[in-house]
């Protein structure tokens, strides 16, 4: 069938797929963040910066948008808290690098005998 229910239906399913892997995608930082894996939080913090939206698909259907509001919703929640996680890893890096640096005391002892 041709026509232009065709092309709606084909946009449908090419904007239910993005929003799919873009879900999946969530879903994973989300498990990293829970799983407190250090190195894997800092990769989606890179990553977050490399996305960009689909230009070739059309305006998203009508009937997906609600959805696509609740991904972005979840979205935004999960990169605040790996950006917080992130933030929270170097400051702790940082207190590490300062106390491996620091002199340690030295022990001194007196003769009271003398």
């Amino acid at each position: 069938m041709t026509g232009p229910h065709s092309s709606d239906e084909a946009r449908r399913a090419e904007w239910a797929g993005v929003l799919e892997e873009m879900e999946g995608e969530v879903l994973d930082a989300e498990r990293s963040i829970r799983g407190n894996r250090a190195e894997e939080i800092a990769a989606w913090g890179r990553r977050m910066e490399d996305w960009t939206p689909p230009t070739m698909l059309g305006p998203l259907p009508v009937d997906l948008r609600e959805r696509a509001a609740r991904l972005l919703q979840h979205q935004l929640a999960v990169a605040e808290e790996l950006v917080e996680r992130i933030t929270q890893s170097q400051r702790q890096r940082d207190v590490a690098a300062r106390m491996a640096y620091r002199p340690r005391p030295v022990a001194a002892f007196v003769d009271r005998a003398l």
